[in-house]
């Protein structure tokens, strides 16, 4: 395995949170988190809660990074594949800029990036061509598994994740704040079999926030409130601390 430090791409919620957590179950010496705040909309990244980040990068116990990506009001007016390109950028530098840090304290560089995609070829194609420009390995371990048995795998290791955002028929304000247990989950299927939603919300369905694991040595508790817009709705986080 290249030498050196490996950065997670990290949101807090469930499959980035996993993709680290298995990154750090194989052995991987992953000393840095890094999370994108994007604006209300984004091609690339996890939108809601990514404020949340610092609690749980407290409690996981390793730094976190963080990028603001920007001002991308000008690739709005393009392609959807031109504005991906375009909020990877950001990404990109502060991960080169990681990686001069990281060889210059004399800790090897950056030797590799951890990803939690699961279907999405348009974040995938783009996190890969990144990580072969930037030389460094790429850990996707979520990448085309069975969404049954990741998310089984997910409650097993005794991952605790709340929804904290819904976009799709079926799912009313009820979900919001909702533990997925395996409860949820059987709720999940059946949507999935009326209205074509995902086990695993990879459509857009719905957005999730990791408040416990087995990597994190202290929950991450909540106060909220909710927005409803009729067809989809979010938590608003009015407080967050760790226990």
């Amino acid at each position: 395995m290249t030498q050196g430090v490996w950065a997670s791409l990290f949101s807090g919620g469930k499959d980035s949170s996993w993709a680290c957590y298995r990154a750090l179950e194989e052995g991987l010496p992953v000393e840095r988190l890094v999370t994108v705040h994007p604006g209300e909309d984004s091609y690339m990244y996890h939108v809601p809660a990514t404020d949340l980040a610092e609690l749980a990068a407290e409690s996981i116990g390793i730094e976190l990074v963080e990028v603001d990506p920007g001002d991308l009001d000008a690739a709005e007016t393009v392609d959807s594949g031109a504005q991906g390109d375009a909020e990877l950028e950001p990404l990109e530098a502060a991960l080169a800029e990681l990686d001069a840090d990281l060889e210059a304290s004399g800790d090897g560089g950056l030797a590799g990036i951890t990803a939690g995609a699961i279907e999405s070829e348009f974040q995938t194609s783009r996190i890969e061509a990144m990580a072969e420009r930037l030389d460094v390995e790429l850990f996707a371990p979520l990448w085309q598994r069975d969404p049954e048995e990741l998310a089984a795998e997910m409650l097993d290791a005794g991952f605790e994740i709340r929804i904290i955002q819904v976009a799709a028929a079926g799912l009313g304000e009820d979900w919001l704040g909702r533990t997925l247990d395996r409860e949820a989950l059987d709720e999940l299927r059946e949507l999935g079999t009326e209205y074509g939603v995902h086990l695993l919300g990879e459509g857009g369905e719905f957005e999730t926030l990791v408040v416990d694991g087995p990597h994190m040595d202290r929950r991450i508790e909540l106060e909220t409130s909710t927005v409803w817009e009729g067809t989809r709705g979010h938590l608003v986080i009015e407080d967050a601390w760790l226990e």
